[in-house]
């Protein structure tokens, strides 16, 4: 190929490739844009209206998202001059393919509908579904977005949640805290424990019915242990949970409890 050539190709071809490039990159970077201001805009005007719940309205914008991406690829394709029934044709063609490689995602589309109907779970809520546990950010077209307690945001695919058990904290008005405290031997539990259920109940945010359950629940070598189980609304727990831990260690204290010593520590003490 001499440079003659080169340079017809360039002159005929090459522009009118070129141009169909960018004017794609301009129709893509264009689009997007669009589509975003759209979506966010149903998601607005769902939220506002007290009758949508959020769940629902970003799982309705992320639909409305897709399909409107869809569009945009097509009239990319369109740019090149590639007639939407030759890509028909093409999908087609490669049916066996798209539908193994698609598969997963349909199923995890599926669930995504599923949990939408029979709703498990919302925004917001505090749960543990696929294995992770956390609150509720998101409700995708594929998969659940959820924050974890220690600020990670994790992705879990929808089919992964529908398939597995899901426990959904924030939906009774009060949750359990489960703590245990142990006493040395010689220790009256019954004295314990009624000292520190007069400390568990002073706590902030502790709920007063159910009342808090400090009970003997064990016999240890060491001594006897207690179960500490104090009730409070989800957003409150891990502040019971460790003021409820403080107070165990004080009141323990206060009363001049011995620490419990375990076996080897006496071995090496006689």
């Amino acid at each position: 190929m001499n440079l003659d050539t080169i340079h017809t190709f360039l002159m005929t071809r090459g522009i009118d490739i070129g141009t169909k490039v960018l004017g794609a990159i301009v129709l893509w970077i264009v689009g997007r844009w669009v589509i975003g201001v759209i979506t966010g805009l149903l998601r607005k005007l769902l939220e506002r209206n007290g009758r949508v719940d959020p769940t629902l309205a970003k799982y309705l914008g992320s639909i409305l998202g897709a399909l409107l991406n869809l569009l945009l690829i097509l009239a990319i394709l369109q740019v090149f001059g590639v007639q939407t029934t030759s890509f028909a044709a093409l999908l087609a063609g490669l049916g066996l393919a798209i539908g193994t490689a698609w598969g997963g995602l349909l199923a995890h589309f599926a669930a995504g509908i599923f949990m939408q109907v029979l709703r498990p779970f919302k925004v917001g809520d505090f749960v543990t579904a696929g294995g992770v546990t956390g609150t509720v950010h998101e409700l995708g077209l594929f998969g659940t977005t959820i924050i974890t307690p220690d600020n990670v945001t994790t992705i879990v695919g929808n089919n992964k949640i529908f398939s597995d058990t899901i426990s959904n904290y924030s939906v009774l008005p009060v949750r359990r805290v489960e703590l245990t405290a142990k006493i040395a031997n010689g220790v009256d539990p019954i004295d314990a424990a009624n000292r520190l259920r007069a400390a568990v109940v002073k706590i902030p945010n502790v709920a007063e019915s159910p009342a808090p359950d400090i009970e003997l629940l064990s016999f240890t070598p060491e001594g006897p242990l207690l179960c500490v189980r104090p009730y409070t609304h989800n957003s409150n727990y891990w502040q019971v949970y460790f003021d409820t831990n403080r107070a165990i260690v004080e009141t323990f204290r206060e009363a001049g409890y011995p620490t419990p010593e375990t076996p080897l520590v006496r071995r090496a003490a006689g």
